[in-house]
């Protein structure tokens, strides 16, 4: 970081925010955007009007070894936005002189003497956003979603987790520093894997379970779900026959899954349970940045599993199965004339078309059939029509009038004479007409 630095927009109408990167072993210079609204008031969560989150990345020093030379610690990050699409990115070179770097005595660390595994706390002073001179004037509320980051806005001022700022003449808002607790510096030697362990057995698992009882009233408390989860599994990294443990949060991880599944949650901890649901448990190690996801299905024995209402269906026409984006989901299809669980009605996909959704065992599959396969499209005739059996046959006698309205099932079939035919006849029989006669 340059001495001095403020981060300022290259745009007078545009809206800064600090990219989210967690502090791990990541390119230099590296960064992601948000997308920030034009609107100051625009973020859903009401504590803040603009959220800031920095992207650090640390890399520890290395001693000299017999088979490789000294290698000093480095600081390197960027603070990056997005706005109406563009993006906008000021890097904080290593090594820089300006930001400071503390441990947990608060004694001040150089870049080049960073260890692994410990905590630092980073702060970056003279941060400037520029809002843009429509919004000059204004009072705002500047505060991240990450709980590590604090705010002064005037030399001297306790660090806090929200700050008021008035915009200057020219909407800008001015900080006197950014404070990152916890980054942690990467030791790029240590190569051990992260891996999550049965308690008991002290297997590895790639997969968890756990099952909790709800109470009377069908509910679970959020700590119930992390003690049972905690009590069975733990991360560790494998290094020179023994483990190291690697924390894990457990707890952020249950509101994830509860919020990804839109249950609400009370303010202590308490959500109705459904029969089950998963959690994705994350472990990153401090010391090297490799993290392992452990997905554990909770499973509520006393709470029913709700069955999606279902009918059965005849499929009139070979039908293959879309996802959720009306995009094909591999090769498998039902042929005409088996049955197949849908749901009770239709739903229109991204292109437009209706489809049932698959019911497998009482559960939504996500996977979904062209209705037209099975209900049909009603045609109307433009020209008098026989029914055919093949290309040369006729299925009987009937001829269909002109303006008779004829359901036709899926798309049409090319006979050996080089026309195309529906079918039609909500039955097995060979009955066909001839694409021609609707046209």
């Amino acid at each position: 970081m340059k001495k001095n630095l403020r981060i300022v927009s290259v745009a007078a109408a545009a809206l800064l925010a600090v990219a989210p990167v967690a502090a791990t072993a990541m390119p230099v210079n590296a960064a992601t955007t948000i997308n920030a609204d034009s609107a100051i008031n625009a973020n859903t969560n009401a504590k803040y009007d603009v959220d800031v989150t920095p992207s650090i990345s640390a890399i520890a020093a290395v001693a000299k070894s017999d088979t490789m030379p000294a290698i000093p610690g480095s600081l390197t990050g960027s603070i990056s936005a997005s706005y109406n699409g563009k993006s906008y990115t000021a890097n904080l070179p290593k090594d820089s002189g300006n930001a400071t770097i503390t441990d947990s005595n608060n004694n001040t660390v150089k870049p080049a003497e960073l260890e692994a595994d410990k905590a630092y706390t980073v702060t970056v002073p003279d941060v400037s956003f520029n809002f843009g001179s429509e919004n000059a004037g204004k009072e705002i509320t500047i505060g991240s979603a990450n709980p590590n980051v604090t705010f002064t806005e005037k030399t001297g001022d306790q660090p806090a987790s929200t700050v008021k700022v008035t915009l200057d003449q020219d909407g800008v808002a001015k900080l006197s520093s950014v404070q990152i607790k916890n980054v942690y510096a990467i030791d790029t030697t240590y190569n051990s894997n992260v891996n999550f362990y049965d308690v008991t057995t002290g297997a590895t698992v790639t997969t968890g379970a756990v099952s909790i009882d709800a109470d009377n009233q069908g509910q679970l408390n959020i700590t119930s779900v992390v003690a049972a989860i905690n009590s069975k599994y733990f991360a560790a990294q494998y290094d020179k026959k023994q483990l190291t443990n690697v924390t894990f949060d457990t707890e952020t991880a249950v509101k994830d899954a509860l919020k990804a599944q839109k249950i609400e949650v009370s303010s202590v901890g308490y959500f109705k349970a459904p029969h089950t649901f998963t959690v994705n448990v994350k472990a990153t190690s401090n010391k090297n940045g490799k993290s392992a996801t452990l997905p554990v299905t909770v499973t509520v024995p006393n709470v029913a599993d709700p069955v999606v209402p279902s009918q059965s269906k005849t499929i009139m026409h070979n039908a293959y199965f879309y996802d959720k984006d009306a995009k094909r989901v591999g090769t498998d299809k039902v042929t005409r004339y088996n049955t197949v669980t849908v749901a009770m009605n239709t739903t229109k996909l991204a292109n437009g078309i209706s489809y049932y959704e698959v019911i497998e065992n009482g559960k939504a599959t996500g996977k979904y059939i062209n209705a037209d396969n099975i209900d049909g499209t009603k045609r109307t005739l433009k020209h008098n029509a026989y029914v055919y059996k093949t290309s040369k046959k006729r299925a009987n006698k009937v001829v269909l009038k002109k303006g008779t309205e004829v359901t036709t099932y899926g798309g049409s079939y090319k006979f050996k004479n080089g026309q195309r035919y529906y079918k039609i006849g909500a039955n097995t029989e060979k009955t066909y007409v001839k694409v021609a006669n609707f046209e």
